[in-house]
């Protein structure tokens, strides 16, 4: 083992205290009273991203990320708490009201929303972004027999 070193403070020298800062308790960079919230709802999982009117986004969330695995990221409930997580992160910007972007056929799309207005947000308007094809899928090749 090392030797031990014992440091004792002078009489007359004093400390200066610096304030910590935790890295999760980070500063807004610019200040964001709206802003446009993106809902990807897949069967396996819900994504969501929060960006400015400009389309930067900001903050991002998804059921994979809070701990939900396998076809639990799939279920409402996850979902509802992604929108909730997100919902705390936009608080803490001071953010007033949201423009809701909806894509995708899970069942998440709505307890997204949902759990997200919960935390007191507006929602101006909601729209739904679900790509549709307009000719189906490519058709089967013809039986050569």
């Amino acid at each position: 083992m090392g030797k031990l070193k014992v440091i004792t403070k002078e009489e007359g020298a004093t400390e200066k205290a610096e304030p910590k800062v935790s890295a999760s308790a980070k500063l807004p960079k610019k200040k964001v009273t709206s802003g446009i919230l993106f809902v990807e709802a897949t069967f396996n999982n819900t994504k969501v991203i929060f960006s400015d009117k400009q389309g930067n986004s900001l903050f991002w969330s998804s059921a994979g990320s809070l701990g939900f695995r396998g076809a639990k990221k799939g279920t409402p409930f996850a979902a509802s708490k992604v929108g909730d997580v997100i919902g705390e992160k936009a608080a803490a910007l001071g953010i007033k009201d949201a423009h809701v972007i909806v894509k995708g056929v899970g069942s998440g799309r709505e307890p997204t929303i949902r759990a997200f207005m919960a935390r007191g947000f507006e929602i101006t308007s909601i729209e739904d972004r679900t790509p549709i094809p307009h000719n189906g899928p490519k058709q089967k090749k013809p039986r050569r027999v």
